[in-house]
């Protein structure tokens, strides 16, 4: 049985069943649809046969274009390709898109490692090597990776899955780190996989299944995490459809768990908002994502607010397990906890908008 590749003269390769030139510097140019039809320990063997023959073999691009043309030579390649290591070991490198600017290698390692860790175990994948984009003076910067991923089985399209998967994690979070802002990304962007192994903080709350809203307990519940939010300083998201696991000093992320969705579920949530939280925060939005017919995911995510505004205050409180309709209840997010504003906050609050309403400076409703 012939290999998935194979060299078959100095100038043309076989992958799969479709033939394969160079692009007149030394890399072999493929196309998206060789990688289903390619495994990757025949690559590996073939390259490893061209350093034997004392050919360094150089990466193996991907073409951009459209699967029906093929220019090797005029080809614009995609930010994924595969080398062979030292150790004659083949691995995938990456190129991502930065907007910081990095010293050095270290730099980027503090930077990107913790970001695309969990991501990397769910894969049995490792973080082979860093390097910083050495050759531009501004944003933006592009950096470069290098991934071992399991080969033993596998086609060229399973590696390059994972590695795209990393690219995305790492283009959606430009500054360098996940914030409310990527998790809403990758969620309506349709990879709210990627987000499996982070963890709930300071602006993300995550739940499991839709919040109850034929009681007051659960309108009050939605409400107060809304008003968490807006009452700290970043902002945050509640993303209803996953569920978590519990880690040491908190909750990650475990898996999507979907929740069931219809034409009314973002009035629903909406008209609990509008009827609870005061005031109605600038900015709001609630989006459903479907990830299967009839479910999917539901997002709540609430921008930082001027200050102006706070606090939200909550129509309705939970007290002793007991929802009390009469009360009003205000809360903040500290860490991954929620606790409640004390009676001293709240005079001197309403102590300082007195001292305002006596100078005559009004704030912004």
């Amino acid at each position: 049985m012939l290999p998935t590749v194979r060299r078959v003269s100095d100038y043309e390769w076989i992958f799969g069943e479709a033939r394969r030139w160079y692009d007149g510097a030394g890399s072999i140019v493929i196309k998206r649809n060789d990688l289903a039809a390619v495994t990757a320990t025949d690559l590996a063997r073939a390259l490893r046969k061209e350093r034997e023959d004392e050919v360094e073999p150089e990466p193996v691009l991907i073409d951009h274009a459209p699967d029906d043309q093929y220019e090797p030579k005029e080809s614009i390649v995609e930010p994924i390709s595969f080398v062979l290591t030292d150790d004659g070991h083949l691995a995938v490198n990456i190129s991502f898109e930065g907007n910081e600017y990095l010293d050095n290698d270290d730099q980027l390692q503090a930077v990107v490692t913790p970001l695309i860790k969990p991501l990397l175990q769910r894969n049995r994948a490792d973080l082979i090597s860093l390097s910083v984009d050495g050759y531009r003076s501004s944003a933006p910067y592009f950096h470069t990776a290098v991934l071992g991923i399991p080969t033993r089985g596998k086609t060229l399209q399973h590696l390059y899955d994972t590695a795209e998967s990393v690219v995305t994690l790492l283009e959606a979070a430009t500054s360098g780190e996940v914030t409310r802002q990527t998790v809403i990304d990758l969620i309506l962007g349709g990879r709210a996989d990627l987000l499996i192994g982070q963890r709930e903080g300071p602006w993300l709350d995550v739940k499991a299944q839709h919040y109850d809203f034929s009681n007051g307990g659960g309108q009050i519940s939605l409400t107060q995490a809304i008003s968490r939010f807006g009452n700290a300083e970043e902002g945050g998201a509640v993303v209803v459809g996953m569920e978590t696991k519990k880690v040491p000093g908190g909750e990650s992320i475990k898996s999507l768990k979907p929740v069931p969705l219809d034409g009314n579920i973002l009035r629903r949530y909406r008209q609990v908002l509008e009827n609870r939280l005061f005031p109605f925060p600038t900015g709001l939005k609630i989006d459903a994502v479907s990830t299967s017919p009839g479910s999917g995911l539901v997002v709540v995510s609430i921008p930082p607010q001027d200050e102006e505004l706070k606090p939200f205050l909550v129509h309705g409180a939970i007290v002793d397990g007991r929802v009390e309709g009469a009360f009003i209840s205000i809360v903040r997010r500290s860490g991954e906890d929620s606790i409640p504003i004390t009676a001293q906050q709240i005079h001197s609050t309403l102590a300082a908008g007195r001292a305002l309403l006596r100078r005559g400076q009004l704030p912004k409703i």
